[in-house]
């Protein structure tokens, strides 16, 4: 592929700038809470001097998540945190207006690493992660770059298992906020986000009926759950497979069937990875799979599905429609993997819709202004969001969608604590 370069971009084709701005216009309306940081931002400029490194999907939504960074104060580069999620349309926009962005659709190992790579030039101070590629890098190979840094922010459920992992070991070198942890994350963006936009791409890269299908979903989390939910609303029989026994139960109680993959596998018609675990469907699920089984991912990494052993199974490969490949196996069975095994709801479909991203972008802004304000004297750690600003966002968002919530009165707060009312 030929790319559009310079002197502060590498996009697909700058020419589609066009086309980006109408998608960012659209996410733009429908994300007031973040419009109500920028407006604000604006006056105070509470990121003024911090040059914010980010690795995270670009989308329309992450667009108005960046100029409200740069609204702040902030300078920017940017690099997605998946081959195949970047939105090419978004990022020439992106590039059009000044922004510095290394992205495109379909990137090799290589290209990704090369493109975090180019945003840490600039000596960032604060980076934005989603996965926390950018912050093992910087931990790593490129730890020369780890001395400007003053606190970063991680986006995802795999990312925050990473880096708690590192502080754990004694090698997180900076304070990081996991603002997937936050309650107006997680309850949301993970569990109505995934769902709908896991079926979406799904159906994008397929166009099957739904209804009648028997759809297996690995893991039983906020993503999972979320899935299965819609999986369900849409006529599918749903199976959960799980390690966990808290998240299977709680799956038996809402009426979805629990086994184990090896048993699932006989009788998927779909199937969807949503563990952030690796060899979740290996070769031994791919021998028992029925003729025409389809096979995707939610997961950030492509590990969940084994596709070296899909591959050494096959006799024939062909991409059959976009974000689909046709496996023909010895036997003469047809399986079909979703987007080379990655994100499916970003690799094959547009990702989250803008108004659940609104939320969760709003808490990465917010992040970003703490650490810029007190980064310099937390500890290396990972830090959660705290409870005020999750409520303070809950109740924002409510207001911005036209619903208004009851207040306790003075009576009624003192009542809470009153231990010698009784009965």
């Amino acid at each position: 592929m030929t790319m559009d370069k310079g002197d502060l971009y590498t996009v697909a084709d700058i020419g589609l700038a066009d086309e980006g701005a109408l998608r960012v216009d659209w996410a733009r309306s429908r994300m007031p809470v973040l419009a109500a940081l920028k407006e604000q931002a604006e006056k105070e400029k509470p990121l003024a001097g911090m040059r914010v490194a980010g690795c995270l999907h670009v989308t329309k939504e992450t667009a108005v998540l960046i100029e409200t960074i740069r609204a702040a104060g902030a300078e920017i580069s940017w690099s997605g945190c998946n081959p195949l999620s970047t939105q090419d349309d978004v990022a020439a926009w992106l590039a059009r207006e000044g922004y510095s962005v290394h992205a495109w659709h379909g990137q090799s190992r290589e290209d990704f690493y090369w493109c975090i790579d180019k945003t840490l030039e600039f000596k960032p101070t604060l980076t934005l992660d989603d996965g926390a590629d950018l912050i093992v890098r910087v931990h790593g190979e490129k730890s020369e770059y780890a001395e400007t840094v003053i606190g970063g922010t991680e986006e995802t459920t795999t990312g925050v298992h990473r880096l708690r992992a590192m502080a754990d070991s004694g090698h997180l070198n900076y304070p990081v906020i996991a603002v997937n942890d936050a309650v107006t994350k997680w309850d949301f963006d993970n569990v109505y986000g995934t769902g709908q936009s896991t079926i979406d791409g799904i159906l994008r890269a397929t166009s099957v009926l739904i209804a009648g299908k028997t759809f297996v979903i690995a893991g039983y989390g906020h993503c999972g759950s979320g899935l299965a939910m819609r999986a369900k609303g849409m006529g599918a029989n749903v199976i959960i497979t799980e390690v966990d026994p808290l998240p299977a139960l709680r799956a038996v109680m809402e009426g979805f069937r629990v086994m184990k993959m090896d048993d699932a596998a006989p009788l998927g018609d779909i199937f969807c990875t949503a563990t952030g675990m690796k060899d979740i469907i290996t070769g031994k699920h791919i021998d028992m799979m029925k003729d025409g089984a389809i096979i995707s991912n939610t997961g950030h990494y492509d590990c969940e599905i084994n596709i070296v052993d899909l591959k050494e199974k096959a006799v024939s490969e062909r991409t059959i429609r976009p974000d689909n490949v046709e496996y023909t196996l010895s036997d003469g069975r047809r399986l079909y993997l979703l987007a080379d095994g990655r994100l499916v709801n970003l690799a094959a479909a547009e990702g989250h819709p803008s108004e659940v991203m609104d939320m969760s972008f709003a808490n990465q802004f917010l992040s970003l202004c703490r650490l810029a304000k007190e980064g310099r004297n937390l500890d290396s750690k990972v830090y959660d969001i705290t409870m005020e600003q999750d409520q303070e966002l809950a109740l924002t968002k409510l207001g911005t969608l036209g619903f208004s919530i009851d207040e306790l009165t003075e009576d009624q707060i003192k009542y809470s604590t009153d231990y010698t009312s009784g009965t």
